[in-house]
């Protein structure tokens, strides 16, 4: 199953259903001043008279959508911010050693770097103030 592909099939049967595009379904979340995904939803399904999964998908899209993309570096720089930012020169020394097993893609997450070549094989990140964490 390819996720993607069925997002996209779901929007495009969201504009279907309205007869609004996204940007003009966009337009009119954006207008009614509201900001918590609750109670978008319900203005959909009330509104436009949105089945909740419709609803649901399309919040998430709008809001997927207007979020600025992140660098891998400001990522980083939040991970090991504050009390943790002493750990950062670690985690530089480590991705530098573990580069050298070949390529892989570096997804940053939240509170940790995901290290995938076909699969996740690691993660790396602070696990406490004072430690770095490689799990695998």
């Amino acid at each position: 199953m390819d996720v993607a592909k069925s997002l996209a099939t779901q929007l495009a049967n969201i504009e279907k259903r309205t007869g609004k595009s996204l940007a003009e379904l966009g337009a009119i979340v954006k207008s009614s001043g509201l900001e918590t995904h609750g109670g978008i939803v319900a203005l959909l399904k009330t509104d436009l008279g949105m089945g909740h999964g419709d609803a649901n998908t399309l919040v998430h899209h709008l809001k997927s959508a207007a979020a600025p993309a992140a660098s891998p570096e400001a990522a980083l720089d939040a991970i090991y911010a504050g009390s943790k930012a002493t750990l950062r020169p670690i985690h530089d020394a480590l991705m530098k050693e573990i580069r050298t097993f070949g390529d892989f893609e570096v997804a940053p997450k939240k509170a940790y770097v995901s290290l995938c070549r076909k699969k996740q094989f690691a993660t790396l990140g602070p696990a406490t103030k004072t430690e770095v964490e490689i799990a695998g």
